[in-house]
């Protein structure tokens, strides 16, 4: 029994983890588009834990989505609703009994890994394994416990459940225990089918199992933020409530609704199967409306705000770190977030150090350098945490995106290196005493101009993975270059009339060159995209 229980749990978290590596960041993008409102959300949640075959799985991601500012509690609401039903899909292939395909299941995923070097058919091969042994663990607990049915003791045991509160505190206790509900519903399927569970309390503990399932996202949301808190607690409170529900409705009429189960069951397998999917069916058509009540529910147990983190906001990390939950489907996209929010700190950061060097303000002067430190914090935080994530079970898309990222938070680092550069220069400037002329000045500020244009349009092509601006950036990043060429001629010649004193000149040229070369760093982070494409083929 305990052997084929550690093949169940080892097939289901294979298959479950190989899904998200297949198809994890296809799915992502189908959370981001189908989620604005709630039915949508719903329906993609419905689907989405179908697929992955773990409520847990698709809560986790929902709350990294909700950290991350890509949807709110409400339409958050809407898609763990959907989950609740989505997870009862495990059972239904449970009931189907294809325990006796197990074998031949196993051998064509193995026959895949080993034979087919395709990256994807491969990873295909590992849903295919995991599919064969869960129902390999099936198998063996249906043998075991078709043993166990003779043993006076365990039968003695079973028969005594008899107190619905308590048969739900025991589907409670195994769901938190074991950490998923699909699990111990399959289990007392199997017990139901070997008639050693009365039907009547397979449904007490499969409302048990319902509470006992929330316990994976609330104990992973103690570490994160609080609306990750409120998220796993609209699941919480969704479940409580529903049991709470079903309980008066079985009070007052359980025999005809065991009944009705049984006439749409073929054995008592299925009868738990589908007592499952339909209570989860008649909780969400119930709760559904009054989702917004759940939410508002959430929000009273978990009062106030988080200490908001802006992107001036000194070594500190917003979207990933201790205080997020982690999850392999969304860390890239809460990294690109991190490395958008970085970038807005150094492109600010490069026009207070050219504000400076014309105003020589020393407070600018001094902020320049203090931003500078929690840039560089910021780039020591963000690639520690690239190297942490490349090392997990990312979506295959995802892992080969890892490469153009360390690139961009490099790239964005060095701009920020520059800005510091234009603070030096503003600062020698202040102790030389030396000015510029108002030729100078002007084509400082026409060469900024075009280089924050640059940078504002690379930063959002990257953040958002569109082309939309390419053609501007390459047309911008010719225009600086020749720019730089036609400013450092004209620099000489002011120099060879006497216009401009030789100090002031050479801060001149270096601030120069240092803008050509924020330019270039800008259009790295835009081609990075590119660079993603050509790794995903």
């Amino acid at each position: 029994m305990a052997g084929g229980l550690g093949l169940f749990l080892f097939g289901m978290r294979v298959m479950s983890d190989s899904i998200e590596k297949v198809a994890g960041a296809k799915l992502r993008h189908i959370l981001e588009i189908f989620t604005t409102n709630r039915f949508s959300g719903m329906i993609v949640g419905v689907i989405f834990t179908a697929i992955i075959q773990s409520s847990s799985a698709c809560t986790a991601m929902v709350v990294s989505f909700v950290n991350a500012g890509l949807m709110n509690l409400f339409q958050a609401a809407g898609v763990i609703f959907g989950a609740n039903i989505g997870t009862t899909v495990t059972s239904q292939l449970v009931s189907l009994n294809l325990s006796a395909y197990a074998p031949l299941i196993l051998l064509a995923g193995v026959l895949g890994v080993m034979f087919i070097k395709n990256d994807k058919v491969k990873k295909f091969s590992e849903i295919i394994i995991g599919f064969g042994v869960l129902f390999l663990g099936i198998s063996t607990m249906s043998n075991a416990m078709s043993a166990m049915k003779s043993e006076p003791a365990v039968q003695n045991l079973l028969t005594s459940l008899t107190n619905p509160f308590i048969a739900t505190l025991v589907g409670l206790f195994l769901t938190s225990v074991i950490q998923s509900s699909s699990v111990t519903v399959s289990i007392v399927l199997l017990l139901a089918n070997q008639d050693m569970l009365s039907l009547h309390i397979t449904l007490y503990i499969i409302l048990g199992c319902n509470i006992g399932a929330c316990s994976t996202a609330l104990l992973a949301s103690l570490a994160g933020k609080k609306d990750a808190k409120r998220t796993a607690l609209i699941h919480f409170w969704f479940n409580v409530i529903g049991t709470l529900l079903i309980y008066v409705i079985l009070f007052i009429a359980e025999e005809p609704i065991i009944h009705m189960i049984q006439k749409i069951s073929a054995d008592n397998g299925r009868f738990v199967a589908n007592a499952h999917t339909l209570i989860k069916i008649f909780q969400v058509i119930v709760l559904f409306p009054f989702s917004n009540l759940i939410v508002k529910l959430a929000c009273l147990c978990v009062p106030g705000e988080d200490k908001k983190v802006g992107y001036r906001e000194s070594y500190q990390l917003k979207y990933i770190g201790d205080k997020v939950v982690f999850n392999p489907a969304t860390a890239v996209v809460e990294v690109v977030k991190e490395l958008d929010r970085m970038a807005s700190l150094a492109s600010e950061n490069l026009n207070r150090a050219m504000n400076a060097l014309i105003t020589l303000d020393e407070e600018d002067i001094e902020e320049v350098y203090e931003v500078e430190k929690n840039i560089n914090f910021l780039n020591h935080a963000i690639t520690d945490y690239l190297v942490k994530i490349n090392q997990s079970t990312l979506p295959i898309e995802d892992l080969k995106s890892i490469g153009a990222l360390f690139h961009v938070v490099n790239d964005i680092e060095r701009i920020g290196d520059h800005a510091e550069n234009v603070a030096d220069c503003a600062r020698q400037r202040k102790e030389e005493g030396s000015n510029f002329s108002k030729e100078a000045q002007r084509e400082m500020g026409e060469m900024l101009e075009m280089v924050n244009k640059i940078v504002q349009y690379a930063i959002e092509m990257f953040v958002k993975s569109e082309y939309k601006h390419m053609q501007d950036v390459v047309d911008l990043e010719d225009r600086v270059d020749e720019m730089e060429r036609e400013f450092q001629r004209a620099h000489v010649e002011r120099l060879t009339k006497g216009e401009c004193t030789p100090a002031a000149g050479m801060l001149f040229s270096d601030v120069i060159s240092g803008l050509e070369r924020v330019s270039d760093h800008a259009t790295n982070i835009a081609f990075a995209i590119m660079d993603q494409e050509k790794e995903a083929s």
